[in-house]
């Protein structure tokens, strides 16, 4: 198993410095996270792609939706170049908050879901190499011979995570179908909320959806090696009852843990706690 940190409430500066406390510490990730108007999180992954050399760079998450496609495919390619390979991005819907409707309508789950599944196969499809040609209901694109960017490191493309949500009692799961058509799940449990937002994994759910996505993945002639199960949790306090010790999540199927520290105070304390538990190093 591996082991990244979601670092919440820091500046692009502080991000750096502690990617590089978490690399000498052992992590193998450290992953930023993205609201409507905040700090870029794909500008605060491009610095710490220079001040890092080993530790892997994600989103926690990114709201695909929102983005441009193409858009998102120039970021994402950017900082997979400049970390020479250890960029992976992390999808899901998003989370309907404040800091989003205060700037952009609910444009209602349903094309949000379809903007997302049209928005991956735009971001793989640019990424692989032209010419490439897409014709959706939302997205677009066509063959491009002019001021084409160089390929990513990792081909076909950085690895996508998508947020694997599994619903209990129904029979069609659509979210851990689109995760199983990438490279990884972020698994989770659906029936959390803004208000009350504790995780409802256990290791018996996180079974169950490595299970589910493996017969997917099966059925489209995909084997689950080298795909990314992952455990988003908290060894120190909050996000519901997601905790270590890790082997039982090991054994249901988690290939990553995620510390997920977002009880963390936005102070000088709380980054000095996150300093402080990041020197520890993973739970392993």
């Amino acid at each position: 198993m591996r082991f990244g940190a979601v670092l919440p409430f820091v500046s692009e500066t502080q991000f750096c410095e502690l990617a590089r406390v978490a690399e000498d510490a052992g992590w193998d990730m450290v992953l930023t996270w993205e609201a409507v108007w905040a700090q870029d999180a794909w500008a605060t992954l491009a610095a710490a792609a220079t001040t890092t050399e080993r530790i892997r760079l994600g989103t926690l998450l990114t709201p695909a939706a929102r983005y441009k496609p193409w858009d998102l495919a120039s970021r994402v390619g950017s900082v997979d170049r400049l970390s020479g390979g250890r960029v992976t991005l992390g999808v899901g819907l998003g989370a309907l908050h404040e800091n989003w409707l205060a700037f952009e309508p609910d444009e209602g789950r349903a094309v949000r879901a379809a903007k997302l599944d049209e928005g991956l196969a735009v971001y793989a499809g640019l990424l692989g190499g032209q010419p490439f040609e897409f014709h959706g209901e939302h997205w677009s694109a066509s063959p491009v011979e002019v001021l084409v960017p160089p390929p990513p490191v990792q081909r076909p493309h950085p690895p996508v995570w998508c947020v694997g949500a599994l619903v209990p009692g129904r029979s069609r799961q659509r979210s851990l179908e689109r995760a199983a058509r990438w490279q990884g799940v972020l698994a989770a449990v659906a029936g959390g909320s803004l208000d009350d937002p504790g995780s409802r994994l256990t290791p018996g759910g996180l079974r169950e959806i490595a299970e589910r996505i493996g017969t997917l993945r099966a059925e489209a002639g995909l084997t689950m090696d080298g795909y990314d199960v992952v455990v988003e949790g908290d060894s120190h306090g909050g996000v519901g009852d997601v905790r270590p010790p890790v082997d039982p999540w090991r054994e249901a199927g988690a290939t990553w843990w995620v510390e997920s520290w977002w009880d963390l105070p936005d102070s000088d304390a709380g980054r000095a706690e996150l300093r402080r538990r990041l020197e520890l190093g993973p739970p392993r």
